[in-house]
């Protein structure tokens, strides 16, 4: 006989998710009063067959008995797994991946039983991480990719860059790129990553009253580190910001996506398949409704929102948002954030039909991030986001709820994740790649690697009487 807390302990799990499987027949279990009493459990089962328990990390033993016949892709920080599928789909056979998020690794091991799946990459080194893929120590290692944790580099945290816990897991990254040697390399994260500083200097140590920001403090400081050691080891390399609706898919998402090569070549942008009016002929982007209509007389699963916050939204319609409401409404549902500065976009949101999501969060019902559907009075559902991010309907992600969302508002986009591939695919083979001068890639300016050292050597201008 154990207790909650003992079998939570054993189990690496809450006492509520072991209160929950008791209470739903998956452990043998009494309940004397108010407690429960475990009576017996397997834990081999448990572990393998609820959604409950650690992932352990697993090693593809038949790959060393592979013939790779199709590219080879090794996948750090695979999360659900969305770049992966994309590259997939364009050619690239994905051996490895790492990931430490549980409800992650449960999805990779769920629809990746076969693949090799290891943790935190800092107990890894790269000779351990080839023999757990099934490569020799010689075997030529076509692409490595990933993208590291990005709240270290947000806009919206307190950009602590590489003197956080998860910047110095990015700055491992880049180690085991060059400890592995792959003829291309592929690195995605958020936009503040082109701003980021190498060394974070508190704002309260800043301004008149304090020394200027020396070279290491600069905005761009992070980048000008990664592209000086990559280029050190020999990788040339190219990068813009890149909005996934220019690749087909129906979400306005844009991410820093910077692609490496040992070859001797040059490294254009990638090429885009779509386009906001159908600019250069391309066809025009993806909205809502084309990723979600057939999903049809299904169960959808999803959070609610507050009964006070529906009040507001039952008097919105699709591509609305809390601007929408009388003037009186909007200062009763707005509260103190009606008088604050920004754009508040995101409150009281609801989708419109006709255009490309927004970029897809990691909580649909959080106030400032909302997205609610066009006509419901909900949420987005699991099954829209899994549509949004174009996940394969048969891919099963794992976790509760909350989990699900997560994963979800945290991959990349498949289509973003195909457009790379076939980018990659076409360097290898020396195809013709389109190029537009006067593309817009992004919402933003001055995104390019080109545009960005001419900014970067703007602020070294600026710093150089200091570091004189």
């Amino acid at each position: 006989m154990q207790g909650i807390k003992e079998v939570a302990e054993e189990l690496g799990i809450t006492p509520q998710q072991v209160r929950n499987l008791c209470r739903d027949g998956k452990i043998k279990a009494k309940k004397i009063g108010k407690t429960w009493v475990i009576e017996d459990i397997d834990k081999k089962y448990f572990v393998s067959n609820t959604s409950y328990g650690v992932a352990e990390d697993h090693q593809n033993y038949n790959t060393k008995a592979q013939n790779h016949k199709r590219p080879i892709a090794l996948s750090f920080f695979s999360g659900a797994m969305g770049l992966d599928i994309g590259l997939e789909k364009a050619g690239f056979n994905t051996i490895f991946s790492s990931e430490i998020d549980n409800a992650c690794r449960k999805t990779i091991r769920k629809n990746k039983p076969d693949i090799t799946l290891i943790g935190d990459i800092r107990d890894y080194s790269s000779s351990q991480i080839r023999f757990l893929s099934g490569l020799r120590e010689d075997e030529e290692i076509d692409l490595v990719v990933g993208g590291p944790p990005c709240q270290a580099f947000s806009t919206a945290g307190n950009r602590k860059g590489f003197e956080d816990e998860r910047g110095n897991v990015f700055l491992t990254f880049i180690d085991r790129i060059i400890e592995l040697n792959p003829n291309f390399a592929v690195i995605e994260n958020v936009r503040g990553l082109l701003s980021a500083p190498l060394k974070h200097r508190p704002h309260n140590q800043r301004g008149d009253d304090h020394p200027e920001l020396n070279l290491d403090e600069l905005p761009g400081g992070a980048l000008n580190h990664i592209i000086k050691r990559l280029k050190e080891a020999g990788y040339n390399l190219n990068f813009n910001l890149y909005n996934s609706a220019n690749f087909g898919t129906p979400q306005q998402r844009e991410r820093v996506v910077i692609i490496c090569s040992k070859l001797n070549i040059d490294i254009p942008f990638i090429e885009p398949t779509h386009s906001q009016n159908q600019e250069h002929g391309l066809k025009k982007w993806k909205n809502f409704k084309d990723a979600v209509h057939t999903l049809n007389g299904i169960n959808h699963e999803y959070v609610n929102f507050p009964e006070k916050r529906l009040k507001y939204y039952r008097q919105l319609s699709a591509g609305q948002n809390w601007r929408s409401l009388p003037i009186d409404l909007q200062k009763e549902a707005m509260g103190a954030s009606f008088y604050s500065g920004g754009g508040k976009t995101g409150f009281l949101r609801r989708l419109s039909w006709h255009k490309p999501s927004p970029t897809l969060v990691t909580h649909p019902a959080m106030p400032a991030t909302d997205l609610a559907h066009p006509v419901e009075d909900r949420p987005l559902s699991i099954q829209e986001y899994k549509r949004i991010q174009q996940f394969p309907d048969n891919w099963e992600i794992e976790g509760s709820i909350l989990d699900k969302y997560k994963q979800i508002g945290n991959a990349v986009p498949v289509g973003l994740g195909f457009a790379i591939g076939k980018h990659l695919i076409k360097l290898m083979n020396n195809e013709k790649i389109k190029h537009w001068d006067n593309f817009k890639y992004s919402r933003y300016k001055n995104t390019s690697y080109k545009d960005w050292r001419i900014q970067f050597k703007k602020e070294i201008a600026k710093a150089q009487p200091i570091l004189d």
